[in-house]
């Protein structure tokens, strides 16, 4: 493993709805014997409600700031020395302030879906408050994109296969 994972043992999953973030996460985490957590899914529980409802009721900017909080309090125990691998919300790495909390705290993992893939995940699931409009979603997709290039690795995402694609993590040399 890398200094900088040694120095805050830190693996961030970024990537647009549907890349399988989650997916990828648990098995990455599974793999190296760390913990896993997944931003939405603490938000909901926290909450007690879903992602949707919160946009629904409280608007996309308090769903921001509670991602926000989620993410400052895992990178502040992955400075403590707790390795984890955290799955963030699609939009979560936009956010500026976000990235700045991930930058020096570990590495951040770009899974770069196509397009296509994406239409056809979340055509499978209603729960997804940014992908009511497609039209909207593909031009989130497109502007997103070059938010998520910033990231510290890139991995294609070019199966169904999440095996596969945590093999490609882990032999990534900022990984190593």
């Amino acid at each position: 493993m890398n200094l900088k994972l040694k120095r805050t043992p830190g693996i961030y999953v970024v990537g647009f709805m549907a890349s399988g973030k989650s997916t990828i996460g648990r098995l990455l985490a599974g793999r190296l014997g760390w913990n896993f957590f997944d931003t939405d899914e603490e938000i909901e529980g926290a909450e007690k409600t879903t992602i949707a409802e919160i946009f629904d009721t409280r608007g996309e900017a308090e769903f921001r700031r509670l991602e926000t909080g989620v993410i400052r309090r895992h990178v502040r125990w992955i400075e403590r020395g707790r390795p984890a691998v955290l799955a963030l919300g699609g939009g979560a790495f936009a956010g500026q302030a976000n990235r700045d909390l991930l930058e020096n705290n570990g590495v951040t993992v770009w899974l770069d879906c196509p397009f296509a893939v994406v239409e056809r995940r979340v055509a499978l699931a209603s729960h997804r408050p940014l992908a009511r409009d497609p039209r909207q979603l593909a031009a989130l997709y497109h502007a997103r994109r070059e938010v998520y290039r910033l990231a510290d690795i890139c991995v294609p995402i070019e199966s169904d296969d999440p095996a596969g694609v945590v093999e490609a993590i882990l032999s990534h040399p900022l990984i190593l």
